[in-house]
């Protein structure tokens, strides 16, 4: 595999950060993931936009303009024969001396790797999902960026592991729900797609707007809602939104049977149209 590294193209075991850069130390940093589709990057204004967000919020540095980046991700992308799979952007801080204090950060570093989907890509799986013990804080203000800080959802994810389940999905400090370890959560109530609102400390995820998008295409009513996991075992149907794999359609929440909506399908089938 071949790493973009600060500015050169080197093979994976030479792609190496100091030791001291924060992305390391402290979570001191951000990353995007984006869709592989037919050889691009797919949304990729959308991907930038949320990580300026996030480095206008961070006060990061990114030493590369994003037009030049596109550049750089497409030559990864034809270096490493990837038509269909997935990119990785990452930006730390730098290095600085062992300290919290970001004052005089120097050697950002910028990262793009590839990889392929997940196996179950495309199939139209249906997960099995449990409700995470840990909690997330409601109106977190860090929660609208991808931060390298993901220990709640590395937790949760253990969570779902050991349940033999594919995804956890995370309530806040308030009892909401909020969204899955690596997707946004949706459910069907009397034929209107709900949605937690970003304010819950939702991430404001690429493929959740697309698929907003999506149901105002086809005058499908959306509603962002507040509420508890009894939400979506009352729901007509319950889908995840993920960069990786799409729109998934889940089947049981704790062991309990979930319904299922035709309108999942439906919103399936309009988005591989988008990538077609």
């Amino acid at each position: 595999m071949i790493v973009f590294l600060n500015g050169k193209f080197v093979p994976e075991e030479r792609a190496v950060v100091s030791v001291f850069d924060r992305g390391f130390l402290y979570g001191d940093a951000l990353f995007e993931g984006m869709l592989i589709n037919h050889g691009e990057p797919f949304r990729w204004d959308e991907h930038m936009k949320r990580l300026q967000r996030g480095v206008d919020f961070l006060k990061l540095t990114v030493p590369f303009r994003y037009d030049e980046l596109l550049v750089f991700a497409r030559q990864l992308i034809k270096r490493n024969g990837m038509r269909e799979g997935m990119l990785r952007l990452s930006l730390s801080r730098g290095i600085t001396g062992r300290t919290y204090s970001p004052k005089n950060a120097k050697n950002p570093a910028v990262i793009m790797t590839v990889h392929p989907l997940p196996e179950s890509s495309g199939k139209n799986p249906h997960w099995r999902l449990v409700t995470a013990s840990l909690r997330l804080p409601a109106g977190d203000p860090l929660a609208q960026f991808k931060t390298a800080n993901k220990l709640p959802q590395v937790l949760a994810r253990a969570e779902a592991d050991a349940a033999d389940a594919q995804e956890a999905i995370l309530l806040n400090t308030d009892g909401h729900l909020v969204e899955g370890t690596t997707s946004n959560l949706f459910w069907i109530r009397n034929g209107v797609v709900c949605t937690p609102p970003l304010p819950t400390s939702a991430l404001a995820g690429v493929t959740r707007a697309i698929v907003l998008e999506l149901c105002a295409s086809l005058k499908i009513r959306t509603k962002e809602v507040l509420a508890g996991p009894s939400a979506l075992l009352k729901s007509q149907g319950v889908f995840l939104t993920m960069t990786s794999m799409g729109i998934v359609e889940t089947k049981s929440l704790d062991g309990q049977k979930l319904k299922r909506s035709p309108l999942v399908r439906k919103l399936q089938s309009a988005y591989g149209r988008l990538l077609a």
